[in-house]
């Protein structure tokens, strides 16, 4: 028995040729030595002629046991020493490992720490292959198996943190390979990327600069491989959402330049189709070495009324200006809204959602100004789908960011300065002093408010709940028709799922649309509370 495995019950030998100890009506009691066939001896407590009590029993191999037995079994907890030098301490029952214990290999920098089951690493449980505890195992065991959820350390320092199956990755998991400053989470099958998944490049800073680059591509995989439909996300500012095969993009997809130039069409090996030549300077990841501003903002069909020459003066000159002038604190709160609700990341750098550009919007009260967010949505549609209108799962670079901002201040104080030329710059300030910088940053409402369970409901509950907004959602009554949801909706469902009394529920809500929605009440004559979009 040097393997510190084998041992079973069966080979514990009960019947002793020679004892020395006390006995009681010819039946062995109390303390007592006795000597074994094949040279196997017991020193311990004895009870009507059974090993029974503390004491300690050594095999002829040297394998030694020492704790607790119970009728000439060993029982409840005690310490097993192989002649290798391993080493067992803990729970026992009928002689095997069995509950909480600690084991240590003599002839491997092994051990194990956590629970057992007849024998076998068995529940929670925590390995250690080497002596310095740089490469480990934390997780769920099934018969000795790596079966369940875990974290897996290994001796590079890369760390997988997920779902496993007959002690391979398997399941939803995240892998950070530090050594060459990657991450994926998603999906895997057989130790391999497979179905959904999230892959991000961390490329290095440049000199001087405080912003990090990463790549990062979000779709489906196969075999280890960019494979399906997927969105890249270029360091530079670039983006490509389409089809892939093979790590390659091939067959529809969308490129945007980080200036801002659309290409949409057929990819074939990597390459434009129409463009081929187009492709090397544009979308080489090796070549990356700055972040794009952002310079190039979308206008919407408000701002496409204005004069075009008078615009472009606007835009180019005066915009730019007022953008410079608050570009660090606007960075700083594009930061700090990305990060809510996101776990730990290499560079702390994040992409900000719509889910997060919603809580600032509300923060910062632009829904104050006779609009809702639905509106607000719509607005900023550019080209997204219908039904993708209102995703919270819409992620929008710093560029974007500072577009829609552009956006919105156009659209809420235009009236006031559109007697004053150049107006569009004057909006834009007039948003930032009034609504960003006097309220930003000071996070409402409950979803953000402790750091633990946001990070729980996000990476858990959001789909679900996006799920379920989308199956009680009714087509709007504007343009473009897409899926809402109205008060009278949500309560509907409240009472489906629950079976809340809607009165009871209306009524509260009703008491909260003010504090929720203050531009209810200046429409109150217009719009009954049961009709306002959620």
């Amino acid at each position: 028995m040097s393997t510190g495995s084998d041992r079973k019950p069966s080979s514990l030998v009960c019947f002793p040729y020679s004892y020395e100890g006390e006995k009681v009506h010819g039946l062995y009691e109390g303390k007592g030595f006795a000597c074994f066939e094949g040279g196997n001896t017991y020193k311990g407590m004895f009870s009507e002629g059974l090993m029974h009590g503390q004491g300690t029993y050594t095999w002829a191999d040297g394998v030694k046991y020492e704790g607790t037995f119970v009728k000439n079994v060993q029982m409840f907890s005690g310490r097993y020493t192989w002649n290798d030098g391993s080493v067992y301490e803990g729970s026992i029952k009928d002689g095997v490992r069995h509950g909480f214990g600690f084991f240590r290999s003599g002839i491997h920098p092994i051990s194990y720490i956590g629970y057992w089951c007849k024998g076998k690493r068995h529940g929670k449980g925590t390995i250690y292959y080497d002596q310095e505890h740089t490469s480990w195992y934390s997780g769920d065991w099934v018969n000795d198996v790596k079966e369940g959820w875990g974290m897996r350390c290994y001796k590079s320092g890369n760390i997988y943190e997920g779902q496993w199956e007959k002690n391979v990755r398997h399941g939803k998991g995240r892998m950070r390979w530090l050594t060459v400053n990657q991450e994926y989470m998603g999906q895997w099958v057989h130790g391999i990327q497979h179905g959904y998944g999230i892959h991000i490049w961390f490329l290095k800073r440049m000199p001087a600069s405080q912003y990090p680059l990463r790549n990062e591509y979000v779709g489906d995989f196969v075999n280890g491989k960019r494979h399906g439909h997927g969105k890249f996300i270029y360091a530079s500012g670039a983006v490509y959402d389409g089809e892939w095969v093979c790590n390659k993009k091939h067959g529809k997809g969308k490129f945007v330049f980080k200036n801002g130039r659309v290409y949409e069409g057929e990819f074939i090996d990597d390459n434009m189709v129409e463009y081929p030549a187009f492709l090397a300077n544009a979308m080489n990841m090796k070549g990356l070495n700055s972040i794009c501003t952002g310079n190039h903002f979308g206008t919407g069909k408000e701002l496409e009324k204005t004069n075009s020459t008078q615009l472009t003066f606007c835009f180019y000159c005066n915009v730019e200006f007022a953008v410079l002038r608050h570009i660090t604190e606007l960075r700083r709160i594009y930061t700090f809204y990305s990060s809510l609700g996101c776990d730990d990341s290499f560079d702390n750098t994040f992409l900000m959602t719509k889910l997060q550009f919603w809580r600032f919007l509300k923060d910062c009260r632009f829904h104050h100004s006779n609009i809702s967010l639905a509106e607000m949505d719509r607005i900023l549609r550019d080209k997204t789908p219908v039904e993708e209108i209102h995703c919270p799962h819409e992620t929008l670079l710093f560029r974007t960011f500072l577009s829609y901002l552009i956006r919105l201040a156009f659209r809420i104080y235009h009236e006031e300065h559109k007697e004053n030329s150049p107006y569009l710059s004057k909006c834009f300030l007039e948003m930032v002093s009034r609504n960003i910088i006097p309220t930003a940053c000071y996070v409402q409402g409950i979803l953000f408010s402790e750091e633990g369970c946001t990070v729980l409901v996000m990476n858990s509950y959001l789909d679900k709940c996006w799920g379920i907004y989308r199956a009680f959602c009714r087509p709007s009554t504007r343009p473009p028709f897409e899926l809402t949801m109205k008060m009278r909706h949500f309560l509907w469902m409240l009472n489906v799922i629950t079976s809340i009394s809607l009165f009871c529920v209306g009524w509260v809500w009703s008491l909260s649309l003010v504090k929720s929605m203050p531009f209810f009440m200046e429409k109150k004559n217009k719009i009954k509370w049961q009709d306002c979009e959620i």
